[in-house]
């Protein structure tokens, strides 16, 4: 059966119920039962047959995949392009000069979203910091990177990115989503949806940060109309103490064979109350997320317990909150986890932006290439698309707004030209790709916009981005909704 059509038996809302809660329900105690009780020793071995009852069994995509799984580190806030990959040397000869002075009939002349808000008004400011060439490459990174620069030759940067709003908040859920104004399914539960996961014993879809949300809520990782499944699970790091971040994993009481029967009479329960009440998506997908904590009580322990790595690799990544996340984030992918997002909170440096990118960057320039060279000694690279990406970048001119307020100059947000990098399977390697104007201010060759990034990350994963729907309120969505273009000019 192909792709297309196996997607329309399983997951279409049109399933009877009986028939979903004979995969999410009963079925999935005996899957539950089938894997947690023979890790737990309680029994021998798994029906075969069994593996098929769960909605998130891998799945095999349209064509031959690049990748398997993915690692999005979000910088949030919007790091300075200017500042980190994309040198400017021509704001250092305009430096204090005014923008519009400059370049004549600037703003009436640039997209949208430059024009908004006055972003892109006021004096051009050059970046404090110097850029060099490095690797057999040569691209040009900024002494902010020292540790990455070592790994240049693995990147593949593209410097004309662009979005439509910003606005942190829309230009998050852009990214995240496609959409900036409604909340969507996110591109991980898309991901989840379309491959299933590799792991049964964790959630398929992980966000990692500080307070296990954002400063927005939990709509960058939700699953929209998509089958509730398919939701991100956020996980709070503030403490790597295994049993403050996933609070309540084991019961206090009930063993795993006693638990195993209360949700089977659980899932008989609701079985009930759904053949007299119909489609209840949210009941559905809480039976799913039961079944997940269950499982977890085998495994989370061990894959969230950072002591578990020898303490070599623990220095290589360092005993920082980013360091300790992007090590969770390996083992998390190396246990089959298929998307997990890791937030790094702080880049909106209206005030101070040169001081604030050298702590930034100081915290992020280690566990970045540890996490590189971790996943290429271990053979993983090759099949792990790692994407920094956060929602907009940053002004060549300095931050107008508040002046008197401001300790130091900083810069405004600047959705019309900014940058990100990708590594891993399928990527050119060694590769810049685009550009900004001589300013950085606005992307003009090779422009990049959120869903041609999309398009190209289904690409990696093995789907036509336009071919990989969901039937919701009469219509067919997909994540890139009707444009995105892949970019292969990026595709080793």
């Amino acid at each position: 059966m192909n792709f297309e059509a196996n997607h329309s038996r399983v997951f279409r809302p049109s399933q009877s119920r009986r028939q979903f809660l004979s995969r999410v329900g009963l079925g999935m105690g005996a899957l539950g039962l089938a894997t947690v009780m023979r890790q737990a020793g309680l029994i021998t071995e798994a029906s075969g047959a069994t593996a098929d009852l769960s909605p998130l069994a891998p799945r095999i995509p349209h064509f031959p995949p690049h990748v398997k799984r993915v690692i999005h580190i979000f910088p949030e806030g919007g790091p300075s392009h200017v500042d980190t990959f994309d040198p400017k040397p021509v704001l250092t000869k305009y430096h204090g000069r005014p923008v519009q002075e400059v370049i004549k009939d600037y703003l009436k002349n640039a997209p949208e979203s430059a024009a908004g808000m006055g972003r892109l008004s006021g004096k051009l400011q050059r970046s404090g910091f110097q850029f060099a060439k490095h690797g057999q490459s040569g691209l040009e990174v900024s002494e902010l990177f020292p540790k990455l620069a070592g790994h240049v030759d693995d990147l593949c940067i593209v410097r004309s990115m662009s979005t439509k709003s910003s606005v942190h908040e829309l230009a998050q859920l852009m990214m995240n989503t496609g959409e900036g104004t409604l909340v969507r399914p996110s591109l991980g539960s898309w991901v989840v949806y379309g491959l299933g996961t590799e792991n049964q014993n964790l959630p398929a879809f992980i966000a990692l940060s500080p307070s296990g949300t954002t400063s927005s809520g939990d709509k960058h990782w939700s699953n929209a109309f998509l089958p509730n499944w398919s939701r991100g699970t956020g996980i709070g790091t503030k403490s790597f103490n295994v049993e403050k971040m996933i609070e309540h994993l084991r019961s206090g009481g009930a063993s795993i064979r006693e638990q195993r029967r209360q949700l089977d009479l659980l899932a008989e329960m609701n079985q009930d109350h759904l053949a007299h009440r119909g489609h209840e998506p949210m009941l559905e997908g809480r039976i799913q997320s039961f079944e997940t904590a269950f499982r977890m009580q085998i495994e989370a322990t061990d894959a969230f317990d950072l002591s578990r790595e020898p303490l070599n690799t623990r220095e290589l990544y360092g005993d920082t909150e980013q360091g300790r996340q992007l090590l969770l984030a390996r083992r998390l992918v190396e246990r089959g986890v298929r998307f997990v997002q890791v937030w790094h909170t702080g880049w909106d440096t209206h005030d101070e932006n040169d001081e604030q990118h050298r702590v930034l960057c100081n915290a992020a320039d280690q566990p970045l290439a540890a996490l590189l060279q971790d996943l290429k000694q271990r053979d993983m690279l090759k099949d792990t698309l790692i994407v920094w990406a956060g929602e907009f970048g940053r002004t060549p001119t300095s931050d107008n707004n508040d002046v008197a307020k401001k300790k130091s100059i900083g810069r405004d947000h600047n959705a019309s030209g900014f940058t990100i990098w990708m590594a891993g399977g399928g990527m050119k390697q060694g590769f810049v790709y685009g550009s900004t104007d001589d300013f950085g201010a606005i992307a003009t060759e090779g422009v990049m916009d959120i869903h041609d990034l999309h398009a190209t990350i289904l690409h990696l994963l093995g789907f036509h981005h336009d071919k990989l729907t969901y039937r919701y309120s009469g219509r067919d969505f997909r994540l890139t909704d009707v444009y995105g273009n892949v970019v292969k000019d990026l595709l080793a």
